[in-house]
C-alpha cells in the first residue's frame, strides 16, 4: 500500500460519519449507535484509503470484499456507502429501520447496493468470510493459476469488521480453525475489542486470551491499542500499518485486535452498555456534537466540502478499475479457453451436454440415493470445473467426493488418503457442520462457482442458522443431507431424523428435495444447478432403493412417468388403472416404493389409485394452479401421504378425508426393515389408511 495521507478533511469526514450515525438512530428512536460512532475512523479508513472497489459498480469482479460481521452496527457501513457515493443518499440515512428503506436494521444482501452479505446473527459474517476467501482462491485456480501472487486480476482481499459477540459465537471458532488450516492469507479481520455488549462489560462472561486462541488456529495476530498510554487516541496510521502488514502475510489469515472505546467521544455514555443498543438522548447527543465541533441544534449536517472530498473516491476508483481492466484484458487474450469459462459462469449457464452427461440408472437394480448422488457428481464434475464440495468428515457416507479430484488444502496437509493442493476441489470441513454452512454461503456470495457440503440429515440442526440465512439471502447454496430417515438403522434415535424434513420445510425459500430413486436424483441435481435463487437441501437415503422402470414421458395406467417430473416438485408417477382415480397416494423418497406396492394391492381390489411422487413441495408450490390441480385434483378427496417423518408437512394436501402414514415419535436402534415394520411404514398400513380415507 502507498503511505497513508490523512488530512483535516479526513478528520472532518470521520466526525461527520459519527454524527450521522447518532442522528439516524435518534430520529428513528432505536438502533445501535455506539459502535458506529467509535468505528467511524476504521470504516472510513477501509472505504476511502484501503479497499479497491468502485462506487459506480458494486458488482465489479476486481473489488475487495467487505463484510460487516457486527451487523447490528449497520450504520458503520451505511454511512460510508453514503459518503463514498455507492447509491445511498442522506434521505436513506434519515429513513433508517423504516418500511421500504434501503437502510434496514441490519445489512441485507440484495437490498442495499454494496452489501456483500446479510449479517445480524453474530458470527455468521466472520464465518462466511472464510467462504469468500475459499472462493477467491478456488476461482484464481480456475482462471489464472500460474500468475505470481498479487499479479492476477483475480487477486483481492476479504476484509471483515467483527466485534466481541462475533468472537464469542461458536461458529467463528469452527470457521477460524479452518481458515488457519487453509492458510488464507487473503482474509483480514479487524476485531473491535471494545469490551462492551448488551449486558455491559463482557468480563462478566468472557475473559479468554483471544490472541493466543487465534494464533493457535494458525492466524497472524496483530494488536493496535487506541486505549494505551492513558489518553485515548484514534491512531489511524497504526491501524493502516497493521493492515499493510496483514497484506504482506500470504500464508496466514490475519486478525487485527483493535482496542477501542465504544461510543467515543460521547461525554457520559461512552464505554458503557447504555450506548450499545439505544439512542443517545438529547443531552448526550448534544454533548457528542459539541465534542467534535458540530452545532447541537442541527441534525444530519454534511458540508459540501466533505461530500465532495469523500465522493472523490469515484475518481480514484476509476483509476484502479482502468489498471485492473488492462490486466484482465491481457489475461483474457492470453487465456481464451479460460475466458470462455469465465463468461459462461458470468452468464450462470451450465456447459453444453450437462443433461446428456447425467448417468442413467438401470431399472430393476437397487441404488441408495446417496450413492446415486455421488455418481451424478462424478459425471457432472467431469464437465463442470466450477462444481466443488465435500462434507463434514463424512465423505464416504455422504458420497460427496468427485472421483479423481484433489483436495482443497495446502499440499503440506495431504495425507495417505487425500492428496491436495491449494486449487483442489474436494472440501474437507472436519466435524464443523455450522461452519460448513456458513462457508458454503460465503462461496456462493463471492460468485461464479457452485459448491456443496454434506452431512447426515440429523445434523442439519447444527447448521440451521446458516441454512436460514441462505434462504433469507435467496442464494443457491446446496446442502447434501444423507441418512434421511429411520432406515439408517442401528445407530438409533440420536441419528435418526424424524422432525427434520418438516422443520426444514418450515424455512421460507428453502427447497427440500427427497428423491425416490436414482434417476430422480440425477434430475434433482440438474435442476438444482439450473437454479440460482434460494438454497436446496437434498435428502438422500442410506439404504438401497429400487430403480423404477419408467416410460419416456408422462405416466399412463401401465407405465411410470419419466423422472423429468422432479423439476415440477411433484408429479403423477403411476396413474390409476380403470378410469378416474378414486384415491391418491403421495410419497417421497424411500416411501414411494411402499406407495407403489400399496397401489398394486388396491388396484387388485378394484380401487383406481394414483401415486404421486413429491420430492420437493416447494418446487410444486411454484407451479401454476392448473398443473397442481392436474396432479392433485380437488374432487379426489381420498388421499394418503407416506413419509418417514412427521406428518405436519402434509395436512394441507390431505384435506378432511386424508390420512397420513408417518412417524410421530423418536426412533430406535434396529435394522431398517424392522424399523419400517414397527413404525407402520408398510404396504399393509398404507392400504389400511387408504381404506380409512375412502370410508371417511
Amino acid at each position: 500500500m502507498q503511505p497513508l495521507e490523512w488530512t483535516e478533511a479526513d478528520d472532518l469526514a470521520v466526525d461527520t460519519a459519527r454524527i450521522l450515525a447518532a442522528d439516524a438512530v435518534e430520529k428513528v428512536g432505536n438502533g445501535h449507535p455506539g459502535s458506529a460512532i467509535s468505528l467511524a475512523p476504521v470504516a472510513y479508513l477501509l472505504y476511502q484509503k484501503v479497499m479497491r472497489h468502485d462506487p459506480t459498480n458494486t458488482d465489479w469482479v476486481g473489488r475487495d470484499r467487505f463484510i460487516l460481521s457486527i451487523g447490528h452496527s449497520s450504520l458503520t457501513q451505511y454511512v460510508q456507502l453514503y459518503l463514498g457515493g455507492f447509491g445511498l443518499e442522506l434521505e436513506d440515512l434519515k429513513a433508517l429501520r423504516t418500511w421500504g428503506a434501503k437502510t434496514p436494521g441490519h445489512p441485507e444482501y440484495g437490498h442495499t447496493a454494496g452489501v456483500e452479505i446479510t449479517t445480524g446473527p453474530l458470527g455468521q459474517g466472520l464465518a462466511s468470510a472464510t467462504g469468500f476467501a475459499y472462493a477467491q482462491r478456488y476461482e484464481r485456480g480456475l482462471f489464472d493459476p500460474d500468475a505470481a501472487a498479487g499479479d492476477s486480476p483475480f487477486d483481492h482481499y476479504t476484509y471483515v469488521l467483527a466485534g466481541d459477540g462475533d468472537i464469542q459465537e461458536g461458529v467463528t471458532s469452527e470457521a477460524a480453525s479452518l481458515a488457519g488450516h487453509q492458510q488464507l492469507g487473503n482474509l483480514i479481520a479487524i476485531y473491535d475489542a471494545n469490551q462492551i455488549s448488551i449486558e455491559d462489560d463482557i468480563d462478566v462472561a468472557f475473559s479468554e486470551d483471544v490472541a493466543k486462541r487465534y494464533e493457535a488456529y494458525g492466524w497472524q495476530v496483530l494488536d493496535v491499542d487506541w486505549r494505551a498510554g492513558g489518553a485515548y487516541k484514534e491512531d489511524v496510521h497504526a491501524l493502516y500499518d497493521a493492515i499493510a502488514a496483514a497484506q504482506t502475510e500470504t500464508s496466514k489469515p490475519t486478525l487485527i485486535i483493535l482496542h477501542t472505546i465504544i461510543g467515543w467521544p460521547s461525554p457520559s455514555k461512552q464505554n458503557t452498555g447504555g450506548i450499545h443498543g439505544a439512542k443517545l438522548g438529547g443531552d448526550e447527543l448534544a454533548g457528542l456534537k459539541r465534542a467534535v465541533g458540530f452545532d447541537p441544534e442541527q441534525t444530519f449536517v454534511v458540508s459540501e466540502a466533505t461530500i465532495a472530498h469523500t465522493r472523490a473516491l469515484t475518481e480514484r476508483a476509476a483509476e484502479d478499475v482502468a489498471v485492473w481492466q488492462e490486466k484482465f484484458d491481457a489475461w483474457a487474450a492470453k487465456n481464451p479457453e479460460r475466458y470462455q469459462l469465465f463468461k459462461r459462469l458470468e452468464a450462470r449457464e451450465l456447459p453444453a451436454g450437462a443433461l446428456e452427461a447425467l448417468p442413467k440408472f438401470e431399472a430393476g437394480t437397487a441404488v441408495a440415493t446417496r450413492a446415486a448422488s455421488g455418481k451424478v457428481l462424478g459425471a457432472l464434475g467431469a464437465i463442470m470445473p466450477e462444481l466443488w464440495g465435500g462434507s463434514a468428515d463424512l465423505a464416504g457416507s455422504n458420497n460427496t467426493t468427485i472421483a479423481g479430484a484433489a483436495s482443497f488444502i495446502p499440499a503440506e496437509h495431504s495425507t495417505g488418503t487425500w492428496q491436495g493442493n491449494e486449487y483442489g476441489r474436494t472440501l474437507h470441513f472436519g466435524i464443523r457442520e455450522h461452519a460448513m454452512g456458513a462457508i458454503l454461503n460465503g462461496i456462493q456470495l463471492h460468485g461464479k462457482t457452485r459448491a456443496y457440503g454434506g452431512t447426515f440429515l440429523q445434523f442439519a440442526d447444527y447448521m440451521r442458522p446458516a441454512v436460514r440465512l441462505a434462504a433469507l439471502m435467496n442464494i443457491p447454496s446446496v446442502f447434501v443431507w444423507t441418512h434421511d430417515s429411520l432406515a439408517l438403522g442401528e445407530d438409533g434415535p440420536t441419528h435418526q431424523p424424524v422432525e427434520h424434513l418438516t422443520a426444514l420445510r418450515a424455512i421460507p425459500n428453502l427447497a427440500i428435495v427427497r428423491p425416490a430413486d436414482a434417476n430422480e436424483v440425477a434430475i434433482a441435481w440438474h435442476e438444482t444447478l439450473l437454479r440460482h435463487a434460494g438454497p436446496v437441501g437434498l435428502a438422500l437415503s442410506r439404504q438401497n432403493l429400487p430403480v423404477f422402470e419408467r416410460g419416456a414421458t408422462e405416466a399412463s395406467d401401465t407405465e411410470l412417468a419419466s423422472a423429468e417430473g422432479v423439476r415440477r416438485g411433484a408429479y403423477v408417477l403411476a396413474e390409476a388403472q380403470g378410469g378416474t382415480p378414486e384415491l391418491i397416494l403421495i410419497a417421497t423418497g424411500s416411501e414411494v416404493e411402499i406407495a407403489l406396492g400399496a397401489r398394486e394391492r388396491l388396484q387388485s381390489e378394484g380401487i383406481p389409485t394414483r401415486v404421486v411422487s413429491a420430492p420437493c413441495l416447494e418446487w410444486f408450490e411454484e407451479q401454476d394452479a392448473a398443473y397442481r390441480e392436474s396432479v392433485l385434483p380437488k374432487d379426489v378427496t381420498a388421499r394418503v401421504s407416506v413419509e418417514a417423518g412427521l406428518a405436519l408437512s402434509w395436512y394441507k394436501y390431505l384435506g378432511v378425508r386424508g390420512r397420513a402414514v408417518s412417524v410421530e415419535e423418536f426412533g430406535a436402534s434396529a435394522d431398517n426393515v424392522t424399523l419400517f415394520e414397527k413404525y407402520g411404514l408398510t404396504v399393509d398400513n398404507v392400504v389400511a389408511k387408504a381404506k380409512e380415507s375412502l370410508d371417511a
